[in-house]
């Protein structure tokens, strides 16, 4: 969209270079909300082939802009100045924690106004123009502050390089009188590599780690959620099957190692899963920790973070042994090509044989074959119910499950190859995983499109498991779901409030109760089609074992097409038992540090 009045036909707008790059880097959406500050900017997008997504509030396309991140390895939000950012800024914080590239970019008012210290709208009224960039520096890895258009493209790319590389959000400000300002257009790719890599470097620890390997004789494999930012999936799964080392993860981890491997051992709970697991980690000899986030609910109160003197630990840049921090002379090795190379290795070592590694009596597999079924007309109890979702799933599903008791029954389920399961950890901002659901099934479709490999992972069908007080919180995001015509299947478990706070809480307390909703009514109210035999929508409640049967067993739930909410009713004092045993412990801690 080159503007065709200018004088230099060898430059194009600064607001279409900020797209074109973000296109060279794979977004094919833009997430956000429209606001006087960014309107022009917004114009660009439709001409280059992007998507807008339309989101109704600025904290969703947030959140949809973090699913969408962590699917496809880079997402881009446009918000408003002021008011749009710092609804924004909730959804950045959490992608910043927990690591998902998203590419924040603010229309803000033109320079003259700023430099005036003019009382403009969607300011504080005190002519601060900085105010809100300060907020957001401690939210992201990078801050463009676009002020000339010499000095712009550098700033954006160095943005967006720190954005890649880090996998945390970065921040970019469009005054409305730069959007088309003249810049030489890029001509070649951002710089993506990363200043530090050392190929000789990466080499000796390889030898390092090899050498540890055959050393070992109770060595197991932890796998946590940041691996997935590394975007090696089939090099972790090859790893896994050519060790045959025991392997668990933590809930946040899930999804990412195929279940269906016989070296698979299940989920790490700490002190809150089986004694007898926790003593097989606790006595083995070496521990190879992938992309760990050790926080207190990911490592069940932190009694699931390993010994740090048998750990291996592997992040995106380093592999670290023992409690040694990384490289003082910042020496980096690249994960992806490091587990390469440590595969084709593998392939002509000869390892230890090992001792055997005895799976806990909670091990899902173990569970469900032995439970009885119950009932047509019993209640729908938390535990029984996750074990049973585990029968539904499909190999390629893509999962997500909301904080709390989803969180917690989530990691019981027993995944198909090649699903993907998303979740939070450490951000645990309620209402999260809805929006998110919506960006990831918006990515996903894109990678198939594409014909991305990474698209092939997935059936088409994206499933949500959310509570009825997390739905509140950013139930406009069906509306966005809608508008994009997504397939999905959202999951409403309606235990009449808050059930997480009950159990850690206040457990007949007023303010963990929640206006009930009727839930199924959701499509209708956000205007989804009727009779449209290319987008179906469907509506079902289950209060009984009978009926979530017949909903699961229709043939137009299972196909997962158009849009499904499905309202399963649970008692509010019910909740699954790793929440329970997680919340008794933490109580008891908390107990004993204030006495």
């Amino acid at each position: 969209m080159t503007n065709p009045d200018s004088k230099d036909q060898g430059t194009i707008d600064l607001a279409e270079y900020i797209f074109r790059r973000l296109i060279q880097l794979g977004v094919g959406t833009i997430h956000g909300v429209p606001g006087d500050y960014n309107l022009t900017a917004l114009d660009y997008i439709k001409p280059l082939g992007l998507t807008w997504a339309g989101n109704g509030n600025e904290l969703n396309s947030g959140y949809a802009a973090d699913g969408y991140g962590r699917i496809k390895g880079i997402a881009a939000v446009i918000t408003a100045f002021g008011v749009g950012e710092l609804s924004a800024i909730n959804a950045i914080g959490g992608a910043f924690a927990e690591k998902s590239p998203v590419v924040h970019l603010v229309g803000t008012p033109p320079l003259p106004a700023q430099k005036a210290k003019a009382c403009m709208h969607h300011t504080l009224g005190n002519g601060d123009y900085r105010a809100f960039p300060e907020m957001t520096k401690y939210v992201t890895v990078a801050q463009a502050d676009l002020t000339d258009a010499e000095t712009a493209p550098a700033l954006v790319d160095a943005a967006l390089k720190a954005c890649i590389l880090n996998s945390r959000p970065a921040y970019i400000q469009l005054p409305t009188n730069l959007v088309k300002a003249q810049v030489p257009p890029p001509t070649v790719p951002i710089d993506l590599s990363h200043p530090g890599y050392d190929e000789g470097y990466e080499d000796k620890v390889l030898e390092m780690l090899v050498e540890k390997m055959q050393g070992s004789k109770k060595p197991v494999i932890l796998m946590d959620g940041l691996t997935a930012r590394f975007h090696i999936n089939e090099e972790i799964n090859e790893f896994v099957r050519l060790t045959g080392f025991p392997t668990l993860s933590s809930p946040f981890g899930k999804g990412i190692v195929n279940e269906n491997l016989p070296n698979y051992c299940g989920g790490y709970e700490g002190i809150v899963g089986d004694e007898s697991t926790k003593q097989q980690i606790d006595d083995s000899d070496l521990i190879l920790n992938f992309g760990p986030l050790h926080s207190d609910v990911n490592a069940m109160g932190f009694s699931a973070i390993p010994k740090p003197d048998v750990t291996v630990t592997f992040e995106g840049y380093s592999v670290r042994f023992g409690p040694e921090e990384a490289d003082p002379q910042s020496r980096a090795l690249l994960i992806k090509s490091f587990m390469t190379k440590l595969i084709k290795r593998l392939k002509t070592t000869e390892l230890p044989t090992i001792q055997p590694f005895t799976r806990g009596p909670s091990f899902s597999p173990t569970v469900l074959k032995d439970l009885e079924p119950a009932a047509d007309g019993d209640a729908i109890k938390q535990d029984e119910f996750w074990l049973r979702m585990s029968e539904y799933l499909k190999p390629g599903d893509l999962l997500v499950t909301e904080a709390g008791t989803p969180f917690a029954g989530g990691n019981t389920l027993i995944l198909p190859e090649n699903t993907i399961l998303l979740n939070s950890c450490l951000w645990f901002s309620i209402g999260f995983t809805l929006p998110a659901l919506q960006g990831a099934a918006l990515a996903q479709r894109e990678q198939r499109q594409e014909g991305n490999k990474e698209g092939a992972r997935t059936s088409g069908r994206a499933i949500l498991f959310i509570g009825d007080g997390s739905l509140q919180m950013s139930v406009q995001a069906i509306g966005d779901i809608i508008r994009n015509r997504l397939d999905a299947t959202i999951v409403v478990i309606n235990n009449d409030g808050y059930t997480v706070e009950r159990v850690l809480h206040g457990f007949k307390k007023s303010y963990n109760e929640i206006q009930p909703w009727r839930n199924t009514l959701a499509p209708s109210f956000f205007g989804a089609p009727e009779n449209d035999p290319e987008y179906p929508v469907i509506t079902a409640q289950a209060r009984n074992w009978g009926e979530l049967r017949n909903v699961w067993g229709r043939k137009d739930v299972q196909a997962g097409k158009g849009l499904a909410v499905i309202e399963v009713f649970m008692h509010y004092a019910d909740a699954p038992r790793l929440l329970k045993k997680l919340a008794a412990y933490v109580t008891e801690r908390n107990k004993a540090n204030e006495a």
